[in-house]
């Protein structure tokens, strides 16, 4: 993505506070010290039965009817503004707002939304508005086996646009991808009924993954509750979609950190438009595709130790072990989009004083101009190393906490060597793409 600030993470590895090997070591020796010191004193689930303290006032805020109409509103409002700028506003994306709302507010924003606020994207979004807009009396059932794999094709979707396509920060770009992605979603919202969202939306069901982590929840009566996060994260759907979705996050991300760097940079620029596509499309892939068979063979490895009967679901070890991903994620899309949230972040408040590219400044911001110095290289390093190696210890912590209830106790740390091998790898190998240039 091609925007005004190209690079999602730092400089390279010469900002590190730390020599980057210090840093690799150290990152991957907290996860294994996590991991003996959890085989030592923790043998029995804590986060397999959610528990929470319901928040009744809140809840009867939250769940009011004016507070429903105005997260409708604000949705409805912000995709209007959004398609507005995109197809109306400037053509140049240093000028039009429409590009960074898109890959900075929203696609970034979802995470910080989802952690503090909980389930409210899903009450705000603009597309389960406008499907339930259409009256029907009746809705098809959804297809068999569809569940989320519509969600991971169109997250698949946007990811390519975004680090695979060359031209994807032009606004008519922006636009058409917008506009198609919503008359999609719409359409089988009114097809499919609200049902669909859940499983088909991208970014409803991205952020209700992450909602799981949040200590905001709803307990099986529906009601507003504060939990411990990692009961929420034990909730995440044991669906292979899921599973997909996640290893296609970690590996797009490790893409992104790829591309960054000098080698492949180097690779790529003397390619005309369509071998970059074709290259960048394929190193995509690959990054998706080594990801997600590392996660699946230590997964599966778990298995030649013995399994409580009863204990798995339909996506089996793989599906087990998959909420353990949703903190990982987290990790390295803070870690590799922080700096470029707040540096680019700024930009696309300044430019929505004049969405429309009419000269108008509705904000009253002139000529100001975003500040590149407020943050410094060592913080948003440490932000990022801290980030990653936060990811994967409580990644561990969930992991080991299903596995206390998948395994007997004098088998429970041997079968988890596989995963924290894993673990150890993902640790490294973030470390890595966010550093190394």
């Amino acid at each position: 993505m091609v925007l005004l600030l190209p690079l999602h993470g730092i400089g390279g590895r010469g900002d590190l506070p730390v020599p980057l090997w210090l840093a690799i070591y150290s990152a991957a020796a907290a996860v294994a010290v996590s991991f003996f010191a959890l085989a030592a004193f923790w043998s029995k689930p804590r986060f397999e039965i959610p528990a929470g303290t319901p928040l009744r006032r809140l809840r009867r805020v939250t769940d009011a009817r004016p507070t429903r109409w105005l997260l409708k509103a604000t949705g409805l409002l912000a995709l209007a503004l959004l398609l507005g700028a995109s197809w109306f506003g400037s053509s140049s994306p240093s000028l039009n707002p429409a590009p960074t709302w898109l890959y900075v507010w929203i696609w970034v924003g979802i995470i910080p939304l989802s952690l503090l606020f909980g389930p409210i994207w899903r009450l705000a979004n603009p597309l389960r508005t406008l499907a339930g807009w259409v009256p029907r009396t009746s809705h098809r059932a959804l297809p068999d086996g569809i569940a989320y794999w519509p969600a991971v094709a169109g997250l698949f979707g946007f990811l390519w646009l975004e680090l695979a396509y060359p031209e994807g920060s032009r606004p008519v770009v922006v636009a058409v991808f917008v506009t198609a992605y919503a008359l999609v979603n719409v359409a089988a919202g009114i097809i499919y009924g609200p049902r669909w969202f859940a499983i088909g939306d991208s970014f409803e069901v991205y952020a209700e993954v992450l909602t799981k982590l949040s200590p905001l929840g709803r307990d099986d009566q529906r009601r507003l509750v504060l939990r411990n996060p990692l009961a929420g994260l034990a909730t995440v759907p044991q669906e292979p979609g899921v599973v997909g979705l996640l290893c296609l996050l970690l590996g797009s991300t490790a893409f992104d950190g790829i591309s960054r760097w000098s080698f492949w940079t180097g690779l790529t620029a003397e390619l005309d438009s369509a071998a970059q596509i074709l290259v960048s499309t394929l190193g995509l892939l690959a990054a998706v595709a080594v990801v997600t068979a590392l996660f699946l063979i230590a997964a599966r490895a778990t298995g030649s130790a013995r399994i409580r009967p009863g204990a798995l679901g339909r996506a089996g070890l793989p599906g087990a072990f998959v909420h353990s991903l949703v903190p990982i994620a987290i990790g390295y899309a803070v870690a590799h989009y922080f700096s470029f949230a707040m540096f680019q972040g700024q930009e696309g408040l300044l430019l929505a004083t004049d969405p429309f590219g009419r000269g108008w400044d509705l904000f009253g911001v002139g000529a100001a101009r975003v500040d590149y110095g407020f943050l410094g290289t060592g913080l948003i390093a440490a932000v990022q190393l801290s980030a990653i190696v936060l990811g994967h210890v409580v990644g561990v912590v969930s992991a080991h906490d299903r596995a206390t209830q998948l395994f007997r106790r004098r088998q429970l740390r041997r079968a988890q060597y596989p995963m924290l091998a894993a673990m150890i790898a993902f640790t490294a190998g973030g470390i890595a793409l966010v550093t190394a240039s």
